[in-house]
């Protein structure tokens, strides 16, 4: 009894630790992302208050419009593409480099003015998913740069007037 109490104290010590994979491919996360890593913002634009959520996140995903998403998958890439609103479009392409446990990917988002095609801004994250012990608990992650408001592309873009 007090040999499966001890192992049931150390468990949460166990499954808190990086696995010499997750290790491996984080450090590869850290790398990648100090290369292009973050968000570029070419242009801003000023939206009326009502097209922004209590959060102040941009409601333009909730406008209904003749919305054909594309989408592309082959494996280890796939592409979406959709409109945001009747002005602007959205496309995010997750490149896996990594599939399996763990996993890793790229995930560039970029935001384009339908008008003329232009690009208003882009970010690149990476991301691990899982690679830990096996057990009843979620798989971690780690995300480089972390995931903040600030990091949001949709919110530097569009700004309230």
């Amino acid at each position: 009894m007090r040999l499966l109490l001890a192992l049931l104290a150390l468990l949460p010590l166990v499954a808190g630790c990086a696995t010499p994979s997750q290790m491996a491919v984080d450090a590869e996360v850290k790398r990648l992302c100090a290369i292009d890593g973050g968000i570029k913002v070419y242009e801003t634009v000023k939206l009326p208050a009502d097209k922004f959520n209590q959060w102040g996140q941009p409601k333009m995903y909730q406008e209904r419009v003749e919305n054909k998403a594309a989408y592309q998958h082959d494996g280890t890439r796939t592409v979406m593409e959709f409109f945001l609103g009747t002005k602007y479009t959205l496309k995010r392409e997750t490149r896996y480099y990594r599939q399996g446990d763990p996993d890793m990917f790229r995930l560039h988002t970029q935001v384009f003015r339908r008008l003329d095609g232009k690009l208003l801004g882009e970010s690149v994250f990476y991301k691990r998913g899982g690679g830990d012990p096996p057990g009843p608990w979620h798989g971690s992650t780690f995300m480089c740069p972390e995931p903040t408001a600030t990091n949001d592309v949709l919110r530097r873009i569009f700004e309230k007037e």
